[in-house]
């Protein structure tokens, strides 16, 4: 069964997406809903997998990942096997922030937060490259951050 998200609902996510920290009492006001109301709304988005975890912002730069790279992944083959077998080394690899299978000429996107270029290289040669299933990558460095939201529109 789909969750029915009403006006209320919409402001909790807007609000929380803004600011996951915020108490019970203090997202109930900016929502002008009772802390209990507001209670059972999270409990039911959380329990409809709406609201997932809560996590803080690091900035990247400010501990030293000074390199975003965006890298096009082309794999050797296309079964289950070898597509679970890569994606469980994603998820073993916390260089790797965001991954997506895609549609087009390339299989996978990957974005990847590195000390410097060096430490990319050594990254791309030494695991990415070296995985079995791989069989091409093409790498971009960003110059600049422009937007980098987290908050999903919910008007």
């Amino acid at each position: 069964m789909k969750h029915q998200i009403d006006i209320v609902d919409r402001s909790i996510l807007r609000a929380l997406q803004a600011d996951g920290s915020l108490s019970l009492q203090l997202l109930a006001e900016k929502v002008g809903a009772s802390a209990a109301s507001c209670w059972r709304r999270v409990k039911a988005l959380e329990a409809a997998g709406i609201l997932t975890r809560t996590v803080r912002l690091v900035d990247q730069a400010k501990i030293g990942l000074s390199v975003t790279v965006i890298c096009n992944l082309r794999m050797r083959a296309h079964t289950a096997e070898v597509r679970a077998d890569f994606e469980r080394f994603v998820h073993a690899h916390p260089e790797i922030l965001t991954c997506f299978s895609i549609s087009g000429e390339w299989d996978y996107i990957l974005r990847i937060a590195a000390v410097d270029v060096a430490a990319y290289e050594q990254f791309l040669m030494r695991k990415l490259l070296a995985h079995d299933a791989v069989l091409t990558a093409s790498s971009q460095f960003a110059l600049s951050t422009i937007k980098n939201d987290t908050a999903l529109s919910v008007a």
